[in-house]
């Protein structure tokens, strides 16, 4: 995937997932599952394509940038507000929520910028861009999954299209 298309995707991702949190919105478990489910395949599928070229460097790099944005993730989950509405579970952010997500954003781009500087002629730190991703939305909705759990608020009932 091209550094452009790859950029593209996350943008658009985030401005979707920023935008729902903002607004609140239903929470069904497939709102859970399904969009972490595609970046993390789609952020797998980049990377095996460049796994054999990268250094035990890049590689470290990315667990710990993985381990920092599962991190910030989990605290995103943790700042959302749920409750319960006839529909089922509600989830609206909150200015902690918004703050953790500027934090994540600025957090990602300087890891990008900062693995450019350290590996000037990789590719790898491009291809993990969707994989990073979907690794802190993941994690923000296990938490909110986790939470839902604990609060015992049953999840809204998706519609079919």
């Amino acid at each position: 995937m091209s550094a452009v298309i790859g950029i593209l995707v996350g943008l658009l991702v985030l401005v979707r997932v920023i935008g729902r949190q903002v607004t609140g919105s239903l929470v069904t478990q497939r709102s859970l599952v399904l969009m972490p489910a595609i970046l993390l395949g789609a952020g797998v599928l980049s990377l095996s394509s460049v796994l054999h070229t990268a250094t035990t460097g890049e590689l470290a790099f990315l667990v710990l940038d993985c381990v920092v944005l599962l991190g910030l993730g989990l605290a995103r989950g943790a700042s959302i507000r749920l409750t319960q509405t006839e529909q089922g579970l509600f989830q609206k952010g909150t200015s902690a929520t918004l703050v953790l997500w500027l934090l994540t954003i600025g957090l990602r781009i300087g890891t990008s910028f900062a693995a450019g500087a350290l590996w000037p002629h990789g590719t790898f730190a491009q291809a993990t861009l969707v994989l990073t991703i979907g690794v802190t939305i993941a994690a923000q909705n296990a938490m909110v999954f986790r939470r839902s759990q604990a609060l015992h608020i049953p999840f809204a009932v998706a519609e079919r299209a």
